[in-house]
């Protein structure tokens, strides 16, 4: 099961836009073009950060390689 991380940008701490909760799973998404499926360079395609909300499930998409991740406690959550 994955564990949840706490995750900011340039030292300000994200919160879910839906239910504001700060706790996070993390993975890597692909931002994946027609174009670069059709021609088969799927694996080219740029990706992004994502942030599924560890209360309600929704997801968030960052771009910016810049999101930094933190481990959370397990008393925490």
């Amino acid at each position: 099961m994955a564990k949840p991380v706490r995750a900011a940008i340039g030292g300000v701490w994200i919160t879910c836009v839906f239910c504001k909760g700060g706790l996070f799973r993390d993975r890597e998404v692909k931002l994946n073009s027609t174009g670069m499926e059709l021609f088969n360079f799927a694996w080219a395609n740029e990706s992004a950060i994502g942030l599924i909300c560890w209360n309600c499930g929704y997801v968030h998409l960052f771009a910016n390689k810049d999101v930094e991740l933190y481990k959370v406690r397990k008393d925490e959550f």
